[in-house]
């Protein structure tokens, strides 16, 4: 619920892709303190959508805004910038270009952020979720957080988006750098909304295959709630 304490902002963004040779649009959400406090740097969560929607969906229907003004007046969480990007490019190389080489850098140059490994995350529901992976694995020695919400690869094979061989590619990295993860990695954080969530069985069989290569990670599984925004 919307409280009465200090609320930051949902900005609209729009930046040049060079992988789509278009304009694109953001939300980048700012503390309630970012104005006032101009010598400050902040950590950022890039954030991304579901399958079907695009970058409004954290803004509007996850409530972003309104759930960390709330935190931060309670004082349960750091005040930080998050970036709702638009993930419909067709191609996971395609996705992990966007973020690499057009997002993340724009973001560091337009606001003040802290530009270290430490203090940026990567996150993402369903569809999101699997592009968090296919990101955020090979790259712990840049994104130091990563949240996977209702997601895991498809465990049987699937053309969708060719996801078997970005499955299995993801699977063969891990497996040879156990070490590197681990210790670049400050939380891996995994969760679902209960047996109903349409992402379970995958999910399931991709925590026990990580966990048989000895990747550190934390699970949560709410009761109930399924595949639904109440339980992002």
């Amino acid at each position: 619920n919307i409280k009465n304490v200090p609320h930051g902002d949902v900005r609209t963004v729009r930046y040049f892709s060079n992988v789509t040779n278009s304009w694109r649009i953001m939300y980048v959400y700012t503390p309630a303190d970012y104005d006032k406090n101009i010598s400050k740097k902040y950590p950022v969560l890039y954030i991304i959508h579901g399958g079907g929607e695009d970058a409004r969906g954290w803004v509007q229907q996850g409530r972003t805004d309104i759930i960390l003004d709330n935190l931060a007046a309670e004082g349960k969480v750091v005040p930080m910038l998050v970036v709702s990007l638009d993930a419909n490019i067709s191609g996971f190389d395609n996705v992990e270009k966007e973020i690499m080489d057009n997002v993340v850098p724009f973001v560091e140059k337009k606001f003040r952020v802290d530009a270290r490994a430490d203090k940026r995350a990567l996150a993402g529901l369903s569809l999101g979720g699997m592009y968090t992976l296919y990101v955020g694995i090979p790259h712990t020695d840049f994104f130091h957080y990563l949240g996977v919400f209702s997601s895991g690869w498809f465990a049987q094979n699937n053309s969708f988006m060719n996801l078997s061989k970005e499955r299995e590619g993801n699977y063969d990295y891990m497996k040879a750098n156990v070490d590197k993860i681990n210790h670049n990695l400050k939380l891996f954080w995994i969760s679902q909304g209960g047996k109903e969530d349409i992402a379970y069985q995958n999910c399931q069989i991709m925590n026990e295959k990580i966990k048989q290569f000895g990747i550190k990670y934390k699970y949560y599984e709410s009761l109930s709630g399924g595949h639904t925004w109440p339980v992002w």
